[in-house]
């Protein structure tokens, strides 16, 4: 049986400190060889940096070493960070307060999706092992006053080695610090405990806030109010759908087949995300507030699109094939479609995409009033990209079936991707031929667009949620595409030809907002010409206000 001697918590907060820097860390350590040189200034800088990191760790856990505390906290600390480590080393992901939402938001299929062999191993070796052994080790306590003293001289002398390394060597760390911020958002564990504290903190300011309305003027073109046919405008909001990965968009591999045949598709080629995670994503462009300008916690509680559009008198609806809308869809009518029974479309709790037009050519033959009607794609959900499609749309192969992708070769991993936006393509062209085909009673149209887009490998990065001023384009330029009906563009005045000459103008999921308010003839002090994509190319807009030439 194992038996350990009794140690001072001292020695038990070095170690731990020792062992959350080199066993955790493998993602940082590696970066920090790849950003320092490798002559003598290189080598003195990657000390000093581990010297300053480790003492800033012991000084926490030693002002935290008490005997209720310790090795629950440190059995917390270790488990958390086993599973970080992995996911960072296995996909590249930094941890901020964004990448801890989407795991706060995440739902039971994603998570699933992420299990694997070697996390478990992870766990078990980083987590449940060390654990195990400090549950065993018997701490000597000092008495209260004593243990108090000796946490004092030692938190003090900790800090002391931090201030001195930093003095030595200021003018290299400080140049290290201020130059790769991405430093602080690989170092476990203070990266996911700083972005609970975030996210917590956006919880419980979002919690505090009164509900806002936004654009209470907003009213239909009375025009159209009366107009004898009825409209259904089809938001998809894309899934991980990069744009260079688009054959409509110039990729060299065709993973657009059908909807290269498609007469008046629109492909805009230089789309940018508000986010890189749905969580973000989704609520942003839904809102009016822009990029620059988002705020999680306000979007939470104050009215976006939909509701506005809901005020003007149309027809709202959200069918969801994924993890829900994030808030956009709270006040207006949802479908969720997601785990439906369906013995062809559906499997294992998911569904694929064509569940989404289930019942469509029915809906439109019943249609009574102007809709909306808003179609979230699983897509190309990560990682595991080869459940997202069935296998007749497998144009690529060899293809990686396996969600440790970082054990795949690129190739496998970008084929199974770009089935994923071949089985899309199939959805999106389908959709337009029954939207096509009933031009004659309803005037139709779609919007496409991607909520980000996806890393596959590239700077070793996957999948996304990238801190966006860190994040490659990858993860930002998105893909959007526009069809409308003939009857659509005489009944809106869209000039589709005017918005051919005009797709390679910058645009950003800032332009949504504006754009369908505009497109739509929803009238509204909170309507920016400006940001409206469509504006040049239909009816003038005089004051703010939309009227018909």
């Amino acid at each position: 049986m194992l038996k350990l001697k009794a140690v001072r918590p001292e020695w038990v907060t070095l170690i731990a400190s020792a062992f959350l820097l080199l066993g955790f860390n493998a993602v940082l350590w590696q970066h920090l060889f790849e950003i320092t040189a490798t002559d003598g200034k290189g080598l003195v800088m990657r000390a000093a940096f581990g010297v300053m990191i480790f003492a800033a760790f012991n000084v926490v856990l030693t002002l935290l070493a008490f005997r209720p505390v310790m090795k629950p906290l440190l059995t917390l600390i270790f488990l958390i960070s086993a599973g970080v480590a992995y996911f960072m080393s296995q996909y590249g992901v930094l941890i901020d307060a964004g990448m801890f939402r989407n795991f706060a938001e995440t739902n039971a299929t994603e998570v699933r999706d992420l299990l694997s062999l070697k996390l478990f191993a992870y766990l078990l070796f980083l987590g449940v092992l060390p654990s195990w052994l400090l549950w065993k080790l018997p701490i000597h306590y000092r008495r209260w006053h004593r243990e108090l003293f000796s946490k004092v001289l030692v938190s003090v002398a900790s800090v002391a080695v931090i201030g001195g390394v930093a003095l030595i060597n200021y003018q290299g760390l400080s140049s290290l610090f201020r130059n790769h911020h991405e430093l602080r958002l690989m170092l476990v564990p203070s990266n996911y405990i700083g972005a609970s504290a975030g996210y917590l903190r956006e919880q419980v300011v979002s919690a505090r806030q009164p509900f806002i309305k936004i654009a209470e003027d907003a009213r239909r073109n009375p025009e159209l109010q009366n107009h004898p046919r009825k409209s259904l405008t089809v938001l998809v909001v894309g899934e991980s759908a990069r744009a260079e990965n688009f054959g409509i968009l110039g990729y060299s591999r065709d993973t657009t087949p059908e909807l290269d045949k498609e007469a008046g598709l629109i492909a805009f080629t230089d789309v940018h995300s508000c986010g890189t995670e749905t969580a973000v994503s989704v609520p942003c462009m839904f809102s009016n507030m822009g990029r620059k300008d988002y705020d999680a916690s306000k979007a939470k509680h104050e009215e976006g699109l939909l509701d506005v559009l809901k005020r003007a008198g149309i027809d709202v609806i959200w069918r969801d094939n994924q993890s829900g809308c994030k808030g956009t869809c709270d006040r207006v009518t949802l479908q969720d479609v997601s785990n439906l029974k369906d013995p062809a479309l559906c499997a294992n709790s998911e569904c694929r995409d064509e569940i989404l037009l289930q019942g469509l050519q029915s809906f439109i033959d019943n249609l009574d009033k102007d809709t909306v009607l808003v179609l979230h794609q699983m897509g190309s959900h990560g990682p595991e990209y080869f459940k997202r499609y069935p296998k007749a749309y497998e144009h690529f192969t060899p293809v990686c079936e396996s969600n440790a992708l970082n054990n795949c070769s690129r190739e496998s991993i970008v084929n199974g991707y770009d089935n994923t936006l071949v089985y899309t393509d199939h959805v999106l062209a389908s959709l337009i031929d029954v939207l096509r085909a009933n031009q004659h009673k309803v005037d139709t149209a779609m919007l496409y667009l991607s909520d980000h887009g996806e890393s596959l490998g590239e700077y070793n990065l996957f999948l996304h949620g990238t801190p966006y001023m860190l994040a490659p384009e990858q993860q930002k330029h998105v893909a959007m595409l526009a069809w409308f009906s003939d009857s659509y563009q005489k009944a809106y005045s869209v000039d589709t030809h005017c918005l051919q000459m005009s797709r390679d103008k910058p645009l950003s999921q800032d332009n949504l907002f504006h754009s369908m308010l505009g497109l739509l003839e929803v009238h509204s002090s909170a309507y920016h010409q400006d940001l409206d994509m469509f504006a040049g190319c239909r009816g003038s807009v005089i004051d703010g206000v939309l009227a018909k030439d």
